[in-house]
């Protein structure tokens, strides 16, 4: 996955310069800061959307609509050289919110592409290079977008961002990957599927809390970067500026966890990399409040380690636990649920800072991280789902009979149907039944590999309809070894 990865550099070089900007450059035409601000609530507003976006995602091959997304953007972005005066600041917005829409597709689109084509157990690592190659653009692309900006205006950076999409979508274009065309159903209804992907998110209780972990870091994230100039002027005495100093040191934290996650998520499950990511952050939130520059460095370069973990180790489990037909949707409102926040904390975070001191705010947040990374550590250990084999019992070698109602890494033992290691030898028969993490009851045929020989065929049956959630018997039809 050379290619893919090499695409994701290319395209986040350009990416990370325009949305750098896109708020100075209406902020230099206009000369308004809440203009300037509305540009990146642009960028951001598509991601509200998510659920239904990522419908398309799971409608079409993934690779080819990677590249045709990735052209679209290189055809679009040359009509703002059009834009040099107040009175065309508005189609910016356009293009910005065709932008967010774009990139809203685009990464339900990734993640599923890499979830159907990848080994599972490399899913860790190769989102961990993934968000250090991201976060080593965001400590170049800025530095190069100014210059461009400050030296010729904001066409040649917006001609620069489409020839990174079209570099993009060539590198895409020559991945080695092959995919299956989705199976178009008889009646197809966009609101319906897009409802199946919040279906399945919340049939999960290993997605459930984390994703819910991960919009709860992204809300805290939003305050504390509200009040990082507070911190900058009354805490440490710098001029604004030195905020870009504190956020380089954070891309520098990011890099790093980004080479780390690969090797901690092949000893740890998702939920305690995202509890120690979660609880690393909310420290470093509250160390900014000491009125020390070694302090507040060290805190930034903590943030930069812990709040990427959260997000790949949620990122993985959705690609490890959804459906790959379903992907798409479910990898999209995931997105939804967890990057929302951000933007509603950042308004919310601007007026918390007008009214209280950060050396209160911020140890409030960092109680606030730390007990909830406690609760979400415990609650995982005190129902012990992880890695957990199911249940099952066999009678006699031709013919296995069991109940699956595992959870966790490996399948249950009996029925023929599940994914992974545990499978049932020979034709076996098994009743599906639901558990916490998926309470669904469904019907599933498939066939397993037997320890002792050849294939084996196997049929669950339950009840209930649609798509079942990954590790568990649920509605809808998968095969053995899927």
């Amino acid at each position: 996955m050379r290619w893919y990865l090499t695409g994701i550099v290319v395209s986040g070089f350009g990416t990370t310069a325009m949305w750098l900007v896109s708020g100075i450059w209406v902020k230099s035409l206009t000369g308004s800061d809440s203009l300037a601000a509305l540009a990146a609530f642009a960028l951001w507003a598509p991601v509200l959307l998510g659920p239904l976006l990522g419908t398309l995602a799971d409608r079409v091959r993934r690779r080819p609509l990677l590249v045709v997304l990735n052209l679209a953007m290189a055809l679009l972005l040359p009509v703002l050289l059009r834009v040099e005066s107040a009175d065309r600041v508005w189609l910016l917005f356009a293009v910005l919110v065709l932008y967010g829409a774009q990139g809203t597709v685009h990464e339900a689109a990734e993640q599923a592409l890499v979830a159907t084509t990848l080994d599972e157990r490399r899913l860790g690592t190769f989102n961990g290079l993934r968000m250090t190659a991201n976060e080593s653009m965001k400590l170049i692309a800025p530095l190069v977008a100014a210059g461009l900006f400050a030296r010729y205006g904001g066409g040649p950076v917006a001609l620069l961002d489409a020839a990174s999409f079209a570099l993009a979508a060539v590198l895409f274009a020559l991945m080695p990957v092959r995919e299956e065309r989705p199976e178009r159903a008889a009646e197809r209804h966009w609101w319906r599927e897009t409802a199946e992907g919040v279906r399945l998110l919340r049939a999960s209780a290993v997605l459930r809390p984390l994703v819910a972990t991960g919009g709860f870091t992204m809300l805290l994230a939003g305050v504390n970067g509200a009040a990082i100039y507070a911190v900058v002027d009354s805490g440490l005495g710098r001029s604004p500026a030195y905020a870009g100093v504190l956020y380089a040191v954070q891309g520098v934290g990011s890099v790093l966890a980004g080479l780390l996650t690969g090797p901690l998520l092949r000893r740890v499950p998702e939920r305690v990399l995202a509890a120690v990511g979660l609880a690393l952050f909310a420290v470093a939130v509250g160390a900014r409040a000491l009125p020390y520059e070694a302090t507040a460095l060290a805190a930034s370069a903590v943030i930069g380690l812990g709040m990427p973990w959260v997000l790949v180790a949620t990122m993985t489990a959705v690609q490890r636990e959804a459906p790959a037909e379903a992907l798409g949707r479910v990898a999209a409102t995931a997105n939804s649920l967890i990057f929302a926040p951000n933007a509603l904390a950042i308004a919310l975070g601007a007026g918390l800072v007008a009214v209280l001191d950060v050396r209160v705010l911020l140890p409030v947040l960092a109680v606030a991280g730390t007990a909830w990374a406690a609760g979400l550590a415990l609650r995982g250990a005190g129902r012990g789902e992880e890695r957990s084999p199911g249940e099952g019992e066999g009678e006699g070698p031709g013919k296995g009979k069991g109940t699956t109602g595992g959870t966790g890494e490996n399948p249950a033992e009996g029925p023929a149907g599940g994914t992974g290691g545990n499978l049932a030898q020979g034709p076996g028969e098994g009743q599906g039944g639901g558990t916490r993490e998926n309470p669904a009851q469904g019907q599933a045929q498939g066939q397993a590999k037997s320890p002792g020989g050849g294939p084996g065929e196997g049929q669950a049956e339950g009840q209930g309809g649609g798509l079942a959630v990954r590790r568990g018997q649920g509605a809808g039809s998968m095969e053995g070894g899927a």
